[in-house]
């Protein structure tokens, strides 16, 4: 790998952490690409495992004005996570910041570093018998710490809010090479500004959070899961709104589907069957769970049957065992996996208010098939808080590459229905350098300036992950 930087300096960076933590050549390639292939790097990079070795990396880069880029388990979509092309650039990867610090059940609270996946932070809360709700198709490599940089939502949003929800404090480390510890596990505490929200959903542009102390709650000892296929995205918020109001807090998810998705994971996933018997054109995975046991299965049967009765579904079955629960979730959570093989797919992850889902859904299609015709749909996502993953396949038979030389023009298409419905076009995987560009067109010029300021009084050297959110901020 040929680097900008002077070897003399890239030694310099090296010497602060563990031979062996230290990536390069063949060894470091795998991070310096997005998911996807959309962003490709080059850079050193620079694994330490704690947080006085990322506060001396910091410090040697503002010394040497060297830019750094934050990265975490390199799962996210917008290339926040990616270098450029210059070689000029530092990765800091937080991977190595594995540690489980605490786990206080009597608190429900446990304070984790950055590098723990969140896969073994939720093993951890199990292992009290407590539970962290946060979860993600990719929980088994994505970390923590890229879950805060990102405000990770999941299928837990409708009942446990987005990551920002579920954070009581923070350790970061700031682009002076500071340590700021507000490790704080207060669940109420008015003494000024709440900083650690500065931190969540900034992408690591405003520093690197290096550890957090989490909300755990009661584990759940009762679940019922449901399989419901549906007429319409319509009749899906109906029910929706039905189970909300029948279930209460007891719905902690509500994931909708559309048959050309269900198709595509019976088609590519190995061990997925249908759920039901007969087709539908829409599906809706519901979920209830609770710290009590016993009654939610009766309470769902109940709400079906009157949602049955009221004509908003037309099949639907209930999880009879852990391992059918399981096959449910399986079909949703490859939905995303599973559109790279029916070729080009043009993703957008946006939002809009709950109850213009639907016209949103149908908006947006018309506005699709008008744009290119023969382009393929795949509207699915957290429906109980308005974030839909409308992505768009290729034609069948469409040239690869040629279909996604209309990226931008899809875009433009999708967001432009996004607008007109108040919506958001980053709903839970974040700006990055993807998105970058597109906020002068959602964003008031005041909201950009608060943007910047705050940029500009935490970096004001431009060090922290570059072109990213804000574009380029450097003096």
């Amino acid at each position: 790998m040929t680097l900008a930087l002077p070897s003399e300096l890239l030694s310099r960076f090296a010497a602060l952490v563990s031979p062996q933590d230290v990536l390069d050549d063949d060894a470091a390639a795998p991070r310096l690409v997005e998911p996807r292939g959309l962003f490709r790097g080059r850079g050193l990079v620079i694994q330490p495992r704690t947080v006085e070795q990322v506060a001396a990396v910091v410090r040697l880069a503002v010394e040497t004005g060297v830019r750094i880029v934050p990265q975490g388990g390199n799962t996210g979509l917008v290339g926040g996570q990616t270098p450029d092309q210059s070689g000029a650039q530092i990765v800091l990867s937080t991977a190595r910041l594995s540690n489980i610090r605490e786990v206080d059940a009597d608190e429900n609270v446990m304070v984790v570093e950055a590098g723990v996946t969140l896969a073994a932070a939720q093993e951890a809360a199990r292992a009290v018998d407590r539970f962290f709700p946060l979860s993600l198709g990719s929980e088994g490599s994505c970390t923590i710490g890229g879950n805060i940089a990102t405000n990770a939502g999941g299928v837990g949003v409708v009942a446990y809010g987005n990551t920002r929800d579920l954070v009581l404090g923070l350790e970061a480390v700031l682009p002076d090479g500071r340590i700021w510890n507000g490790l704080r596990r207060l669940r109420k505490d008015n003494t000024g500004y709440d900083l650690k929200q500065l931190f969540i959903g900034s992408e690591g542009t405003l520093g690197v959070v290096t550890a957090a102390v989490l909300k755990l709650f009661p584990a759940p000892r009762d679940l019922a899961t449901a399989f419901v296929g549906l007429p319409s995205a319509e009749a899906a918020l109906e029910l929706f709104r039905l189970v909300r109001q029948r279930a209460g807090s007891a719905l902690t998810g509500c994931e909708l589907m559309p048959r050309i998705g269900i198709d595509f994971t019976l088609r590519h996933m190995l061990g997925t069957r249908d759920p039901l018997d007969a087709p539908h054109p829409w599906y809706l995975l519901i979920e209830l769970s609770s710290p009590v046991e016993g009654g939610l299965t009766g309470r769902l049967e109940d709400i079906l049957a009157e949602a049955m009765e009221a004509g908003l579904l037309s099949d639907a079955v209930i999880a009879a065992s852990v391992e059918q629960t399981a096959a449910f979730w399986r079909i949703r959570m490859g939905m995303s996996e599973v559109q790279g093989r029916e070729g080009g797919s043009i993703k957008h992850d946006v939002s809009v208010p709950l109850a213009r889902v639907a016209d949103f859904i149908s908006e947006a299609s018309s506005a699709v098939e008008a744009f290119m015709p023969g382009a393929r749909v795949v509207a699915f996502g957290h429906l109980g808080d308005g974030n839909i993953h409308f992505n768009v396949s290729q034609p069948v038979g469409a040239d690869k590459a040629e279909y996604l030389e209309a990226w931008a023009a899809m875009n433009e298409v999708v967001h432009a229905v996004v607008h007109a419905f108040g919506g958001s076009i980053a709903a839970e995987h974040g700006v990055g350098r993807l998105k970058r560009d597109l906020l002068p067109g959602v964003k008031s010029d005041v909201e950009l300036d608060l943007m910047r300021t705050i940029k500009q009084a935490l970096d004001p050297q431009g060090l922290f992950n570059p072109g990213v959110i804000l574009g380029e901020t450097r003096p």
